[in-house]
């Protein structure tokens, strides 16, 4: 797991590391520089003349620390810098003077054509207005030279708190960030401004946030140690239960890929719960479910809840239509069940439109709406929300008692703990029918397994990227379908 900080968070780390721990803030300005020097020579950046643009922040001292690590290697390097007149942090007029005790000329002004590389240095995480003059044209040089643009610790003009573009920004190659990755940076459209991504370890530790740890963290490959572990002497009772209630007249697939996902997660059994005529079509597609079917004008209750009280997890919602029938079978698992439920798809849609069934809930929800159907259930437009996804899911989960696992290009899970991920495995190819099905059926899997519905929920959406990661290396982006997600769960399990 890593953490994912906004700036408030990076600086209170900043000012403890440097001020409580006792770590000298020009140590870690020379541990910045170092590890952007490392990028620069090692990794295929064009040093024939190279341009470091720096502003008066800390940010510019790291700029500042750079060029002369440049200068000293014998690498051609030019310093642009504005704010002569104006007064700069105590760590960027020291590095000035270092400068200028080299003999490295500061220059106000340049052809942007001229240079291979251009570092920008100009403006860090503290940003909280709007790009304008000066620093908007410098930015804008910067764009539309021809030469490779590394970025220190954040693309000038991005927000590091929701990766939003304050007037204009640079449009980086690679960004060089330190200590954390800033959520800025992770989240859209800041993740295009920055380009590649590297983190420099330069001394910021957990430890300097004191014990008030960033809100917001991601998955990475250590936490596939979370996974339930498989037990030799077992049968397939000890791998759980799922009930997916999923499908309706013509429309098969959903239940398909649910159930399927749920398999190939590790499931022992799986019992679909649909309308009588995808009965023929699931038993020939995947003959290891066990299926109930119901008449879809008339549901039989009985039968339905027999099969929840045999279930250790409930997936319901997907491909079932918006009918009075779905809505009775809706309302009945609600009601009846006792185990945690991955509501999605139609099922979200009813609770759009009734919205009093989720009141006073018993179970453990995981609600998985894609940015449209949580604009249906909580009467905001799309754009509000994805301009503040996080908080937006946030505050569901915590409101509603649920964890809420709002699905995009950046998902956000939020927990009922409080606790917030945000995913970064996945691809633009897994925008495509039955991708979310797909994740149901895993996030249903884990907890089948034994895993908690919280971590789950979390761990799914990641364990659904890396498979639609590995499904894209092998077949491409454009070729990539839902099936295909689900024949990639292996090599990530093994």
């Amino acid at each position: 797991m890593e953490y994912l900080v906004t700036s408030n968070e990076m600086k209170a780390c900043d000012y403890n590391t440097i001020n409580k721990i006792g770590i000298p803030s020009m140590v870690l300005v020379e541990r910045a520089a170092l590890g952007a020097l490392e990028e620069l020579v090692d990794h295929g950046f064009d040093l024939s003349r190279v341009l470091v643009v720096c502003g008066r922040g800390n940010n510019g001292a790291d700029g500042f620390a750079l060029a002369r690590l440049l200068h000293l290697k014998g690498v051609s390097v030019d310093i642009l810098f504005i704010d002569r007149d104006k007064k700069s942090t105590p760590e960027t007029s020291q590095q000035i003077s270092i400068v200028q005790n080299y003999g490295i000329g500061i220059l106000d002004q340049v052809d942007f054509t001229a240079y291979t590389t251009i570092v920008d240095g100009l403006l860090g995480v503290g940003l909280s207005r709007d790009v304008e003059g000066a620093y908007a044209d410098i930015i804008e040089g910067i764009n539309q030279s021809q030469a490779r643009v590394l970025a220190l610790d954040i693309p000038s003009g991005i927000s590091a708190d929701d990766g939003k573009v304050m007037g204009k920004a640079v449009l980086a190659d690679k960004t060089v960030t330190f200590g954390f990755k800033k959520l800025g940076l992770v989240l859209y459209p800041g993740a295009r401004y920055a380009g590649e991504l590297v983190v420099k370890d330069i001394g910021l530790t957990e430890i300097g946030f004191e014990g008030k740890l960033p809100k917001v963290s991601s998955h990475t490959p250590e936490d596939m140690e979370m996974l339930p572990v498989r037990q030799p002497y077992s049968n397939k009772g000890t791998f759980g239960r799922v009930l997916v209630v999923a499908g309706s007249t013509n429309m098969s697939g959903a239940a398909y890929l649910s159930a399927k996902a749920a398999y190939r997660m590790g499931v022992g059994l799986v019992n679909i719960y649909t309308v009588e005529e995808n009965r023929e079509i699931l038993q020939t597609q995947l003959p290891e479910a066990i299926l109930t079917t119901y008449d879809s004008q008339n549901p039989d209750l009985g039968d339905l809840i027999a099969k929840i009280q045999e279930a250790r997890v409930i997936v319901v919602g997907p491909g079932m239509g918006r009918s009075l029938s779905t809505r009775i079978i809706l309302e009945t698992v609600l009601k009846v069940s006792e185990v945690p439920l991955v509501i999605d798809a139609d099922a979200v849609n009813i609770l759009a439109e009734n919205p009093d069934l989720l009141e006073d809930h018993r179970q453990d929800i995981i609600l998985t709406p894609h940015l449209g159907e949580m604009s249906r259930l909580i009467k905001k437009n799309t754009r509000q929300i994805s301009e503040n996804i996080i908080a937006e899911a946030e505050d569901f989960a915590r409101k509603k008692g649920l964890n809420c696992v709002l699905k995009d290009t950046r998902t956000v899970i939020a927990r009922r703990d409080g606790q917030v991920f945000l995913n970064q495995s996945g691809n633009d190819g897994m925008a495509t029918a039955g991708s979310g099905d797909v994740l149901t059926g895993i996030i249903a899997g884990l907890i089948a397994q034994g895993l908690g519905s919280m971590e789950a929920a979390s761990l799914g959406v990641y364990i659904h990227g890396l498979a639609g990661d590995r499904a894209a290396e092998k077949l491409g982006r454009h070729a990539l379908m839902a099936g295909d997600i689900i024949d990639s769960l292996h090599y990530i399990l093994r």
